[in-house]
Formats: structure tokens, sequence, C-alpha cells
């Protein structure tokens, strides 16, 4: 699945689905340190009380919040985007709904740190429509690798192994079901990633549980 330029909402995942592929990548990448990391830069991909983020320490950050029961808001800036200078400036928050976060977004605006911003509803992406020379506003950039599920498999195979059960494709398409049983994905972990990067299994843990990936937070129970 290709990511248009400028993006498209069609050219994103349903919101749960996108929620889902996101939040395993951040889960198995977890770690305490990186938990314990309140001040200062923090980069990778990651899930806390704002939802789901993606940083990657110069070029593009991304977050992706959960706005109540089927409902998602998706806001970052990549450097590829030609919103930000635009002319006339281009309202990336026009005809959103009314449970926008507002008051965060408009003061990423404020400090000319945001390049786009997509709401999910009713089963359907929107954003702000843009002008017919906007060349880009980075979306493919910044949602690329969520995108390609083939990609996502490829992410987590470098840090889950063969095992008894699902194989990952498996366990993805329970994550994106809402279905998820955390034990299937921690006991394939391995002691180090394939790059060489330390896992820590209960910092993974404690992400799938933030991340809620069962038919109850699919509910909205």
């Amino acid at each position: 699945m290709s990511i248009h330029r400028p993006g498209l909402p069609e050219d994103l995942p349903p919101g749960e689905v996108l929620w889902a592929r996101w939040a395993l990548l951040a889960a198995v990448e977890a770690t305490a340190e990186a938990e314990a990391r309140r001040s200062g830069h923090r980069t990778g991909r990651w899930i806390d009380e704002a939802g789901l983020h993606w940083d990657d320490a110069g070029c593009t950050w991304w977050i992706m919040s959960r706005m109540g029961a089927g409902r998602f808001v998706l806001y970052g800036e990549d450097e590829s985007s030609g919103v930000k200078w635009h002319e006339p400036p281009v309202d990336v928050l026009a005809g959103g709904p009314d449970w926008l976060p507002y008051e965060e977004l408009r003061d990423r605006l404020t400090g000319a740190e945001l390049g786009c911003v997509y709401w999910y509803e009713n089963g359907t992406w929107g954003r702000a429509p843009y002008p017919d020379d906007l060349d880009d506003d980075g979306l493919d950039c910044g949602m690329s690798d969520f995108v390609d599920r083939d990609q996502v498999l490829r992410e987590l195979a470098l840090r889950l192994e063969a095992g008894s059960g699902p194989d990952l494709a498996g366990l993805l398409a329970e994550a994106e079901a809402f279905r998820l049983e955390p034990g299937r994905l921690l006991e394939r972990l391995r002691p180090v990633s394939s790059d060489g990067d330390p896992l820590d299994p209960p910092a993974v843990a404690r992400a799938l549980a933030r991340a809620d990936l069962s038919v109850r937070a699919l509910s909205g129970g």
C-alpha cells in the first residue's frame, strides 16, 4: 500500500489497525531505561499516556492518540512536508471535529512544529483540504513503515522468533483484530534483537498493557 504526496485519508489503514501495528513495534522496543527518561528528547517508538510516538531524532516525529471509542487523532511533521512554508498558509485544523485536542495542536502550531493532522471517526480518516500546489505533507515518510504490513512483520522479526502457536503474521493479525493475548508475544521475545539490541520483557509487557489490544479496548469498555 503506497501513500500519496501529499497524503490522502484513504492512504491510511483503519485507525484500529494503524494503532495495533504501531503499538506492537513500540512494545517490542520498550525498555525500563527509556521509560524512565522523563526529561530531554526521546527517540524511537514508544507508548505513554499521550498515546503512540515515533521520533527519529531529527527528521520526523508523530503522535497517535485515542480520543474515545472508535476515534483517533494522528499528527506530526516530517522534514519533507511543505505545509509550514506554504503561502498562503494551510489551515491544517480546518474541518476538524470538535473532539480534537485543539489546545495541544494549536500550541504545536504556535511553535511551528506541526506538519499535518489526520482524524479518524466512524471508520474513516479525514484531514483539512489542501491547496492544489502543495507537494507533500510528510505523511508518506512519517507513516510508510506502519502502512506497509510486510515492513511491520520485518521489524517484528528482528525481536521475535519462531515458536509454537501463531506465526508472526498470525500474532499481528490478532493484534489488528484487538484479540492479542500478550503472553503469546512475550514468549517469542529473543534474548537480544537480531541487530544486537537488548530486550526487556517486563517493559514490553507494560507497553502491551498500555496499548490494550483486547476486545475490551476495541469496544471502548
